[in-house]
């Protein structure tokens, strides 16, 4: 139950769906998408306020590579993180819901090395 992230080209036409966190229970884990604004749009930012985090995805076959933020409410935790949007510049803003009430930007820093 909205754990899934479909495609479909301009026309309707169904290209493919990616699960995130399958496991997830009650609102499931995709709750708003944006993409990155470099050229070829490589990755998908994905809000997840079931979980309380962003899951970063290659845009090209969904393939979770990374993700940030946990439940809290201090600085850089989200409380049931509902939209978020990506500017030019990567970096991410979230707003939360229910008594989260916030917004937050989320400075980009560059690609980080790949795990071995």
């Amino acid at each position: 139950m909205n754990n899934r992230i479909q495609v479909f080209k301009k026309d309707g036409t169904f290209v493919r769906e990616f699960v995130v966190a399958p496991a997830t229970r009650g609102n499931g884990s995709v709750w708003d998408l944006d993409v990155s604004h470099d050229a070829p749009q490589t990755w998908l930012y994905n809000a997840d306020g079931e979980n309380s985090h962003i899951w970063t995805l290659l845009r090209d076959n969904g393939q979770i590579v990374g993700k940030f933020g946990r439940h809290g409410r201090q600085a850089g935790q989200l409380h049931w993180v509902h939209n978020l949007a990506v500017d030019s510049k990567g970096n991410v803003y979230t707003a939360e819901v229910d008594s989260g009430k916030r917004a937050q930007q989320f400075v980009f820093k560059g690609v980080g090395p790949a795990e071995p």
